[in-house]
């Protein structure tokens, strides 16, 4: 309820500041008579800030070595900013927007954990480095007179994720890192502020399979999997043209 308060604030604020500054629209959206209508027809580009926290569950299994036979599934979060850009283009017909956008963020979200194996206490640090997605875009030009969208999206999401294990016993026995294809939805709303220019508020769910394997420094294996639940808040900016 509170993403959703979040847009309908965004898409007021839109259009009381803004609503007599924006282009003409393809024939058939509505508007009130005498005003001009947005039209969302285009290409774009943009940047995009806000707060990704990502949940989820892993098996570590190690294989050879002192640490031979020993497994761990420790449950575990990581979060922090997130932040980047986005590139995409819409076609509107009627009040119906269609399009297709690509993004790519720099993602702070990390994290520590422990846990006990048969030879020492050991700690994992998690990252995920960067997130980028390609989605499809589907919405309605719910105001046409002052230029505001509610959409939906999903598409296909790339992760990279590193992993650095530490034991109290050995020092670090492992960095590794692999980049990993999931997938992605959502939903948000965007508003026009002036003639070329769009604000926006977006949620994304992520969903993505992480693997990792890799030698250990003290030998033998260790082989990683875990199942990632991402969410991320943005807000951004986008240019449009024409």
């Amino acid at each position: 309820m509170r993403i959703l308060a979040a847009i309908g604030g965004l898409l007021a604020a839109g259009s009381l500041a803004w609503g007599a500054d924006l282009p003409v629209a393809p024939p058939g959206a509505v508007s009130v008579p005498g005003t001009p209508i947005y039209n969302w027809t285009g290409f774009y580009i943009g940047v995009n800030g806000g707060w990704g926290y990502a949940s989820g569950t892993t098996t570590e299994t190690f294989v050879g070595g002192p640490l031979g036979g020993v497994t761990a599934s420790p449950p575990f979060s990581i979060n922090r900013v997130v932040g980047g850009g986005q590139v995409g283009a819409n076609y509107q017909i009627n009040q119906y927007v269609f399009g297709i956008e690509g993004d790519f963020d720099w993602s702070g979200q990390s994290s520590k954990f422990t846990g006990l194996n048969a030879i020492s206490n050991f700690t994992e640090s998690v990252k995920l480095p960067w997130i980028a997605t390609v989605r499809g875009r589907a919405g309605i030009a719910i105001d046409g007179a002052l230029g505001a969208l509610l959409y939906g999206t999903a598409g296909v999401a790339f992760t990279h994720a590193s992993a650095s294990v530490t034991t109290a016993a050995f020092g670090t026995i492992l960095n590794a890192s692999s980049t990993n294809v999931g997938w992605t939805a959502g939903l948000g709303g965007e508003a026009a502020f002036a003639q070329n220019w769009t604000a926006r508020i977006e949620y994304l769910y992520i969903g993505t399979d992480v693997k990792f394997s890799g030698p250990l420094g003290i030998g033998g294996t260790m082989s990683q999997t875990a199942k990632v639940s991402d969410n991320l808040f943005r807000v951004g900016i986008n240019f449009k043209y024409p």
